[in-house]
């Protein structure tokens, strides 16, 4: 009969706070199970005094990992026919925090994998991103053996190679290079990604973890283990892609049996409330508090680490508390981030900020052929006078592969909507193209290709964009970088967007945008300043670094240049321009300075519709109903279509 179970922990908040397991269930199949952990329970850590067993040395979480994997072998079939032989659960996710015996579990039940095969020459993998951190669960899994006179019969030990062998089934654990050709063609039983955090950074990390993945398609026991801990950078590339995935298989968001999540992490609450900061919590992402991990050690250092500044804290917490590095967290980091989330509106399509607005300004940055070209728009709100923002981006397929390490999230954007993906007819263009990890992202979102005789994709695109927004009234300027691509600035003026015509600007860079960002800043601090919250601008909202001058300020991307902005500069372009208070086919408010007005009067207007915005961007405000009567029936009276809703 087949078994049922749930791989979800819809409680674990509860259950992580009380040391309660964070697996629900029991072992499907116990006797396999029981069998397996005969023999993990007495393997010997020998960097321990006394040389202890599993058993001896560690709190009862360690074995709900070796418990879930073994005990979900049906070795007979009883599940059915189908089953002879089959792992009911194959993918398991730990993350947990340093100095809790994670790669030394892991090499035990690598080990103890290897003695319950029953596959003649089966293979299996430990996979890490460098030697270092591979030798980390290697040296335990040698260290297990040759404290042990009847393993060390059964298994032969090749230190030089990375290579554990057993006698008599030929089956082998070997350590793995960290690249597609080394895993390509492996017929894996058993795979330990070990330290996953680092293969985030990779460039090709996802199509090489693919590759190794691929022999359990001919091996319906096999599995595999990702073990890691926090990264001290926002998670990116295939760590943030599987973290979030097993998470919301935690969470009961995503169903998958066949995958077990155990994450030792605070609850979002404790985050938020600063309550992680307390040493009393440390047990928490630390489930083997007490043995392996010394909460004396901790407190001095994280009092130590506190002593060297924000980067050293937040790398600290990231290992030693398992706390989620965010984009408010870069000890360099722009001041907004820590408030961008109170601005978002998922509402805000662009079509939405246009609907809503009686004035746009645009901003344009980068556009290089490894670079993003990216396109932002602030609106400002009618009535309330808040500003609404949105952005999106493009980039070549020479760009993909010039910039290999952000592919991972140019598919996230890319699916959203957020990117769009050009080709460039070049020779460039055909070398990127037949690049594996590019080819397959193409062949999944197909590139837009530009018209013989019309102008570049890109360009053309812009161009489009401008004149959508200048056709329906709502244009005020176009911003654009004083050193930026020359062809775009040709390619306006043939529209009629040009410096002449007071509709294209060239926003100053670098120091000069300082006031723009820094308006920002406040306007998200009093919700006067509402964005898309789209991956791709959150992305670049994480990646964007304050760089200090002698008087002044910057933003700027990090050094490596794979962390891109362009984005989010091409939204303090255009808030630049909102800055100068603009009216709807470019005129400002000082162009109609001087008109023969009654000057009580437009004060008087100015107060109420100050007022009338003030009470409108607060729903809780006791006049709010009363306000947004007074608009709408102000609004039915100019016969508009409009309302405030």
């Amino acid at each position: 009969m087949m078994p049922t179970w749930s791989t979800a922990c819809l409680d674990w908040k509860q259950r992580i706070v009380n040391r309660q397991s964070l697996v629900t269930f029991d072992a499907l199949f116990p006797a396999e199970a029981e069998a397996a952990l005969s023999i993990f329970r007495d393997l010997r850590i020998i960097d321990v005094p006394g040389r202890p067993t599993i058993e001896q040395c560690c709190l009862p979480w360690v074995y709900d990992l070796p418990r879930a994997l073994f005990g979900s072998f049906d070795a007979d079939g009883i599940s059915g026919d189908d089953n002879l032989g089959r792992r009911l659960i194959r993918y398991f996710f730990l993350c947990v925090a340093k100095k809790n015996t994670k790669s030394t579990l892991a090499a035990g039940i690598m080990v103890t994998a290897l003695l319950r095969n029953w596959r003649e020459s089966g293979e299996f993998y430990i996979l890490a991103p460098t030697k270092e951190v591979a030798d980390n669960s290697f040296f335990p899994a040698r260290d297990m053996i040759r404290a042990d006179e009847e393993l060390l019969k059964l298994l032969h030990v090749q230190d030089s190679q990375r290579l554990i062998t057993h006698r008599t089934t030929g089956a082998f654990l070997k350590v793995a290079a960290a690249d597609s050709e080394t895993v390509s063609g492996k017929k894996t039983i058993g795979l330990l990604i070990d330290e996953l955090w680092l293969f985030g950074q990779r460039a090709n990390a996802e199509s090489m973890i693919r590759e190794a993945e691929g022999g359990l398609n001919s091996r319906p026991e096999g599995f595999v283990i990702y073990a890691t801990t926090q990264s001290n950078k926002p998670p990116s590339g295939i760590f943030d892609q599987k973290l979030k995935d097993f998470r919301d298989i935690r969470d009961g968001k995503l169903v998958d049996p066949q995958s077990l999540p155990i994450i030792y992490e605070f609850p979002e609450e404790m985050i938020k409330s600063k309550a992680y900061e307390k040493p009393e919590n440390w047990f928490i992402p630390n489930p083997n508090w007490g043995k392996s991990v010394d909460p004396n050690f901790l407190i001095g250092k994280r009092a130590e680490a506190a002593r060297g500044g924000k980067a050293s804290l937040i790398d600290w917490d990231a290992k030693f508390l398992n706390v989620q590095a965010g984009m408010s967290q870069r000890a360099d980091g722009w001041a907004g981030a820590e408030l961008w989330d109170r601005g978002i509106d998922t509402s805000l399509t662009l079509d939405a900020v246009l609907d809503r607005s009686e004035v746009v300004t645009m901003g344009l940055d980068g556009g290089g052929l490894d670079d993003l070209l990216g396109a932002g728009v602030v609106g400002r709100e009618k009535v309330t006078k808040r500003w609404l923002g949105w952005a999106c981006a493009l980039i070549s397929t020479i760009g993909l592969y010039r910039r290999k390490a952000n592919l991972t999230e140019y598919r996230k954007f890319i699916a959203s909507g957020d990117l769009i993906v050009f080709r460039f007819h070049s020779k460039d263009a055909e070398e990127a193209e037949s690049d594996p990890d590019v080819a397959a992202l193409l062949a999944e979102f197909p590139p837009a290709i530009s018209v013989e005789g019309e102008l570049p994709f890109d360009i053309k695109f812009v161009v489009d964009l401008v004149a959508k927004i200048r056709d329906i009234g709502l244009l005020a300027q176009v911003g654009v970088d004083a050193a930026g691509i020359g062809a775009i600035v040709d390619a306006l003026a043939g529209i009629d967007i040009t410096q002449d015509a007071e509709t294209l600007d060239a926003v100053r860079q670098g120091i000069g945008l300082m006031g723009a960002y820094k308006t920002v800043e406040r306007k998200l601090g009093d919700r006067t300043f509402l964005h898309c919250g789209s991956e791709l601008l959150n992305w670049c909202v994480g990646n964007a670094r304050v760089v200090l001058t002698t008087t002044a300020s910057r933003i700027a991307r990090e050094e490596a240049g794979f962390g891109k902005i362009d984005p989010l500069i091409a939204l303090f372009n255009a808030a630049h321009l909102m800055t100068l208070n603009p009216e709807a086919g470019g005129l400002s408010v000082f162009d109609t300075m001087g008109d023969d007005q009654d000057p009580q009067s437009d004060a008087e207007s100015a107060a109420s519709l100050a007022e009338e915005a003030a009470i409108l961007g607060d729903p809780q405000h006791p006049r709010f109903e009363e306000m947004r009567e007074r608009v709408n029936a102000r609004l039915a009276a100019n016969d508009t279509d409009e309302f405030y809703a």
